[in-house]
């Protein structure tokens, strides 16, 4: 999995989980709203002060944004 997914799929969960909205988060985090619509789709990738805010929006450590699933065990 490309780490841009892993950050993507990372931070839909995180966002949803907090029972927060895009706009929500972006406005936290001092990003534009489309901005987080794009990093959730993968259309880009965050810059490391970039996702050092939305962590801090978030209230979770960084390393939970790139953390990789872990393997399947079948």
């Amino acid at each position: 999995m490309r780490l841009r997914s892993i950050v993507a799929r990372n931070l839909r969960l995180l966002r949803q989980a907090s029972g927060m909205s895009q706009e929500q988060l972006a406005d936290l985090a001092s990003v534009d709203r489309n901005y987080i619509g794009k990093l959730e789709r993968e259309e880009n990738s965050p810059t490391v002060d970039t996702l050092e805010a939305i962590a801090l929006a978030l209230q979770v450590d960084v390393e939970w944004l790139i953390r990789r699933p872990p393997p399947d065990r079948h």
